[in-house]
Formats: structure tokens, C-alpha cells, sequence
């Protein structure tokens, strides 16, 4: 099923292939970042964006959206594009599956078959365990046009699959965002329909499930528990339906103290939003922790994957440690410790920021250099 907004005239078509329509307001967040500042940069693209639910990406979004398991509409989008984009995010990974490793190389392939030029957009390489996905990555990458990885690691590991060709570090495309995108007024609403007072040391919590025995849970909910027992107001917030709300009601259930569970299923200017109200953000998914540094609020947190200690790495924050590895005190003294130095923190925090906000603006001119050459770039 192919799905078309309406009242789009743009010139140079562009597919961009990534983890969309799977109700994941991070990967949602990085689509929603890309088309903010593609249509500043490069306002005659016509985009279509390849996902698992094209009517309501195409109704989000304002875009073209194809439904990316019909082989045919992808292909055919693909064929008539000017430019491939591949990305953002953790697509080139297999420790979900070699399965989905292989879709995103076979789109990427299925462009090549076509001689259309792709461009990784700020793309989080791996961690890619099995040797035939390490080496069918090093091969594609190589016959790629332009590539820009999000954080210096990601170079790292292209290298270490064989990789030569010049490489480019930018940033996440959702840290192209700056305070004055957001509308903070929508966020304090939600908070207001759920009792909750701004500016009362409001700490927003980040889960996702995680296979093993639920321990880091456990420690969790002490250290919710520690952080209410001193005043603050803990609130739940699911970046993705329904998975996360299992996890976040399974830590609250472990709880003694009061606790919020945000349910409602929100838009991504409205979980921005949301996260920009609160005073502390201890978070497990990594966009819910870059929502935070976006919008100043201080983050701890939780590295269930190499993508989140090496966001924090760039804000030069330590991870409060892996979930096997979390202790309930020293967690919860972070999170104090971070509320009391808030201020120099944030300060800290936003110098780093610019740099990675202009890295993400150059992504995206990136592919304003690539479209008006694709003539030449094809073959």
C-alpha cells in the first residue's frame, strides 16, 4: 500500500529507510528530526519514507510513505528516487537479527541495482557480532556514496569491518533540535492532567524490557523509591507502545512509594515537550536521554547498549552503569547529585551541545551537495 500526503510539488525525489511506523518515539523522533531540518536545507525534496505503517507516517509526517514489507512499492520508490537515505539510528546491527541486518543492506542494495546513490544518514553502526553480517557490511559500505556515522565508536567499527573509504562523524539527527523548537506549554498540560505540579523535582523515568532475570528492575524501584521518600515525583514515561509500558507498570509494581505512569500514547513534540518539564530524567532508551540534554534537563543514565554510553560520552557524563550492574544507593545518589548541581551541569552540557547541533545541521546539507549531482554520482 502506497500513501501519499496531500499538496506535495517538490522536484528531487528521496527515500529515507529506517526503523519507522513501529511506534518507537525514538526512531519517530529521528524521522520527525530529519524532515524538520531537510525542509529548511533543502525545501524542494520530495520524500518518501519506507514504513511498517505507511497511512500514519504519511498523515504524521506531511510525506509520501510506502509500506516497506511490499517489495514492489519499495522498489518502485526507490526506482524513481533521486537519493537513497539510510537512516538514522541503530540499523546496521544484528543483535536483533541477522533478519533485520539484511533488510536494511538489501534496500540499500536494491538502490545500487537501480544506480541510485545512498547516503547513511548519521547512522549508529552495530554492535554486528556474526562474521557474514560484519563482512557484508564492510562490502556495502564501501560502494556507498556519502556515509556519516553519529559518534566517533560507529567510525570506529565501520574500520574494523574493513572499511577504508572516508567516513564522517556528525551527530544524531535529533540533536539538530534546539530549546526554542519546543513548546513547553504542551508538556506541563500532560503533566497538569496528571496531578503532577512543574517544577516540584520532577524525575521522568525511561524503561525498556530486557531479556534475563529482572533484577536491574528491583534496584530500579529502590531507587525510585529513595528519590520519592526525598520529595521528588516519579513518572513513568513508555517511549514505545506497548513494550515499555509493560516494563515501566513492572517497576512501578515493584515500588512502595507513589509513582505516575504516563499511558496516554504521545506524539513526539509531546514527549519533547513532556521531558522538557521535568527536573531529572533517569533513562534507559537513548533518545529519551538526548530529549533530555536537548531540552537541559539532566540525564542519568542506564547502558543496556554501547549507543547510550557513547551518547553520554559526548556530553562527557558517565552511564550510572550497565542494568546488571545497577545498585539502587548509588543510582539514586546520582540522581540527587546531578538536582543539586543542576545548573553548572546544564551549563557544561550545553556547550558540548552546540557543537553536536551543528553536526547534525551539516548531515542534512550533506544531502543538499548530493542531490543537485546525482547524475554524476550514479554508477
Amino acid at each position: 500500500m502506497s500513501v501519499v500526503s496531500k499538496g506535495s510539488k517538490q522536484r528531487n525525489r528521496v527515500v529515507i529507510s529506517g526503523y519507522y511506523g513501529f511506534s518507537n518515539l525514538g526512531d519517530e523522533a529521528v524521522l520527525y528530526s530529519i524532515l524538520r531540518v531537510l525542509r529548511h536545507s533543502v525545501p524542494e525534496l520530495e520524500v518518501t519514507v519506507l514504513s511498517n505503517e505507511p497511512r500514519n507516517t504519511a498523515r504524521d509526517y506531511g510525506v509520501h510513505a510506502v509500506d516497506r514489507w511490499n517489495m514492489r512499492e519499495v522498489a518502485g520508490a526507490v526506482r524513481r528516487a533521486d537519493l537513497l537515505i539510510s537512516g538514522g539510528g541503530s540499523l546496521l546491527q544484528d543483535v536483533t537479527g541477522l533478519q533485520s541486518l539484511m533488510y536494511y543492506l538489501g534496500v540499500i542494495w536494491l538502490a545500487r541495482f537501480f544506480r541510485r546513490p545512498v547516503m547513511y544518514y548519521a547512522q549508529g553502526i552495530g554492535p554486528v557480532t556474526t562474521k557474514a553480517g560484519r563482512r557484508l557490511v564492510g562490502l556495502t559500505t564501501q560502494r556507498v556514496q556519502a556515509v556519516t556515522v553519529r559518534d566517533a565508536e560507529s567510525l570506529q567499527d565501520l574500520q574494523a569491518m574493513g572499511v577504508r573509504r572516508p567516513v564522517e562523524v556528525t551527530a544524531d539527527p535529533v540533536l539538530g533540535l534546539r530549546p526554542g523548537d519546543i513548546d513547553l506549554s504542551v508538556g506541563a498540560e500532560i503533566l497538569r492532567r496528571h496531578d503532577i505540579q512543574v517544577g516540584s523535582g520532577v524525575v521522568g523515568v525511561s524503561v525498556r524490557p530486557l531479556p534475563g532475570p529482572p533484577i536491574w528492575e528491583m534496584e530500579l524501584a529502590k531507587a525510585c523509591d529513595r528519590l520519592a521518600r526525598a520529595g521528588r515525583t516519579i513518572v513513568f514515561l513508555p517511549m514505545q507502545s506497548p513494550a515499555d509500558l509493560v516494563a515501566s507498570r513492572e517497576v512501578a509494581a515493584a515500588m512502595r512509594e507513589s509513582r505516575t505512569i504516563i499511558s496516554t500514547k504521545l506524539s513526539v513534540p509531546q514527549m519533547i515537550s513532556l521531558v522538557g518539564n521535568l527536573d531529572l530524567l533517569v533513562g534507559m532508551r537513548l533518545h529519551a536521554l538526548i530529549f533530555a540534554a536537548v531540552c537541559g534537563v539532566p540525564p542519568v543514565g542506564i547502558a543496556y547498549d554501547p549507543k547510550v554510553e557513547r551518547f553520554l560520552s559526548r556530553l562527557g557524563l558517565a552511564p550510572a552503569g550497565k542494568p546488571a550492574e545497577i545498585e539502587s544507593q548509588a543510582l539514586a545518589q546520582q540522581a540527587e547529585t546531578y538536582l543539586s548541581n543542576k545548573e553548572q551541569l546544564v551549563d557544561d552540557m550545553a556547550r558540548k551541545l552546540e557543537d553536536l547541533q551543528q553536526a547534525a545541521a551539516y548531515t542534512a546539507e550533506l544531502v543538499r551537495k548530493l542531490v543537485p549531482g546525482v547524475e554524476r554520482l550514479k554508477g
